[in-house]
């Protein structure tokens, strides 16, 4: 007798969604960008840097999959508004909102933690609530946040990029609840120590073999993370694979969070 066979995995297919990641022009950002793009979505991407912004689209058109950017201080309400306003008159609406950016502010000053505040925290708390009217117009609407497993564990330094991812995760919890009425999800991603060229890991090889050294040391499956790693996670998220899952921080990370 013949076995039923199961049925194929289905393809993460994006066409006629409408996506938007916020710093997206290097790192974690571009891989996701990228990947949207590739799978059939309309992207807008946000960033400080023209430059950075300039060679993503150069590599989208290579790709085959034009991308539509606007240089934007993500600590600026206004410059948040202006970004959604032109890219959802670009893009015909907005399904996804890819809040990703991170000020870094890892020293214990006031630097450090208005740019973890202002950056990590409260330019996705604004784009979230600005991003509202075009989120409720969606038919299958969502939000992506991106946490780190600092958030999770207290660890030497970085103090204001930790409270502020913290801050962050529990917002994940708390929005998803609040706008479930609604059919929007919300859902976040909390990577591990992440490697990708000119990346602060990277950087960190180079001028602190140490720190780098013993990070690797506590990472089970033995390698840094890698970007593409982070932004195929972020596709299941916002795909409707995962269409009844809200509220929840997921850590991609190798297992590090298991070492304490």
């Amino acid at each position: 007798m013949e076995l039923t066979r199961p049925p194929a995995p289905p393809v993460l297919d994006f066409s006629g969604r409408r996506v938007l990641v916020a710093g997206g022009s290097r790192g974690i950002g571009r891989c996701m960008a990228l990947a949207f793009a590739a799978a059939g979505a309309q992207v807008s991407v946000c960033a400080r840097g023209q430059q950075g912004l300039d060679a993503l689209l150069a590599d989208a058109a290579a790709q085959g999959t034009p991308l539509h950017a606007v240089s934007t201080d993500l600590a600026e309400a206004g410059q948040i508004q202006r970004w959604l306003e032109q890219a959802a008159e670009a893009l015909g609406g907005i399904d996804v909102l890819v809040n990703n950016a991170t000020g870094y502010g890892m020293a214990d000053d006031e630097d450090g933690w208005a740019a973890s505040l202002q950056v990590d925290l409260m330019a996705a708390v604004r784009a979230s609530r600005m991003a509202l009217p075009w989120l409720q117009a969606s038919a299958d609407a969502c939000i992506l946040n991106l946490s780190s497993i600092a958030a999770q564990q207290p660890r030497p330094g970085g103090a204001p990029y930790a409270a502020a991812k913290a801050a962050l995760s529990h917002y994940t919890t708390s929005q998803a609840l609040a706008l479930a009425p609604h059919r929007i999800r919300v859902n976040a991603i909390a990577p591990g120590s992440i490697s990708f060229a000119d990346g602060l890991w990277e950087r960190r090889r180079v001028d602190e073999p140490a720190l780098y050294e013993a990070t690797l040391a506590r990472i089970p499956f033995g390698r840094f993370g890698h970007p593409e790693e982070i932004a195929n996670a972020a596709l299941f998220l916002c795909s409707p694979l995962a269409g009844w899952i809200t509220g929840h921080v997921l850590n991609v990370d190798g297992g590090q969070v298991l070492m304490g």
